[in-house]
């Protein structure tokens, strides 16, 4: 009997450890391959910014009606492997899937040439010209067919997805997707001083030179004209979903909302903060339906969770869109 008990704490210690394993120790990327065809692919925005993304193409007798943009999070690009990943596993589901740049991409980053060189990415780049960017690419797909779309925007992706849907008001997109993007009201963190030192800078001819900011957790440094552009960030994007704004962004959005988070980025966002997220909305005399998930045991890169990604993507859609089949 008690080879027995001892048998099954034995069982219970190592079922706990495993547990501990699978929740907090970090995984390896793996990238499989497509069994679709992929295409790499480029937009050229109305500011003359030329941007490539990789288009993940279903088999033609599953494809439904509905294509996906993904658009990538801070310091990242369209061909990060989890990226990757998803695509392929949308395009599985019959999906057509844009996974998309901008001209924020990767920290640093050259936009274009022209007698003078510009550079973007997250130090360098213009984040309210991000728009311009997502214009192109949505124009791109629905010239590939496609009037009806899903936009994604992944982390800090989400703040420029918003901004486009909110101020364009696309009647051609019928879903957003929150991936792991702030979904608790923002404040404005911008520094008088920094600001002051930014204007100065831009001033005297000297809009890429960069700011240090005090002990931030990322970036370390940013340039000034990308520091005065985040300062301005209005109140009702910060508060997107209307936690504290009467009147915020997701009040003129009117198509259905998906946000979800991994269960291993609680420092990014949690199941509480989804929970507030829809409570907020949901005291809102008009908004758009939203719903929440958990990706179980997803990063904030979803590593090794790709298809479960995909999956509560598809099964989504076909809520929002039943006849997409």
């Amino acid at each position: 009997m008690k080879r027995g008990i001892v048998a099954i704490v034995a069982a219970s210690l190592v079922s706990s450890v495993a547990l501990v394993v699978w929740r907090f120790a970090p995984r390896s990327v793996t990238v499989t391959g497509g069994q679709f065809p992929e295409e790499l692919v480029y937009v050229r925005s109305s500011d003359d910014v030329v941007n490539g993304g990789v288009m993940f193409k279903p088999a033609s007798n599953v494809a439904k009606p509905v294509a996906i943009i993904w658009m990538h999070g801070w310091g990242v690009n369209f061909y990060s492997p989890t990226y990757v990943n998803v695509g392929r596993r949308l395009a599985e589901r019959g999906f057509t899937t844009v996974a998309i740049n901008t001209r924020m991409h990767d920290i640093g980053t050259i936009e274009k040439f022209g007698g003078k060189r510009v550079r973007g990415g997250g130090y360098w780049g213009v984040p309210s010209d991000e728009i311009k960017d997502v214009t192109a690419w949505v124009d791109f797909v629905e010239h590939q067919g496609f009037s009806k779309l899903v936009l994604v925007g992944h982390s800090a992706g989400w703040a420029t997805i918003r901004a486009y849907q909110a101020t364009v008001q696309d009647s051609h997109v019928v879903g957003l997707v929150v991936a792991s993007g702030q979904a608790r009201a923002g404040i404005d963190e911008s520094r008088p001083e920094l600001v002051a030192e930014a204007r100065k800078m831009i001033d005297e001819g000297r809009p890429e030179d960069l700011l240090r900011l005090p002990n931030p957790s990322f970036p370390s440094f940013v340039s000034a004209a990308t520091y005065l552009d985040i300062s301005k960030a209005p109140p009702d994007l910060l508060d997107f979903f209307g936690e504290r704004t009467s009147n915020p962004g997701v009040s003129r959005i009117r198509c259905p909302i998906l946000a979800f988070f991994g269960t291993r980025e609680s420092d990014v966002g949690t199941e509480a903060d989804l929970g507030a997220l829809k409570s907020s909305v949901d005291r809102l005399p008009t908004h758009p339906k939203v719903t929440t998930a958990m990706i179980g045991g997803a990063d904030h890169m979803y590593t090794g969770e790709e298809s479960q990604v995909a999956q509560v993507i598809a099964t989504w859609i076909a809520r929002i869109r039943p006849n997409t089949d």
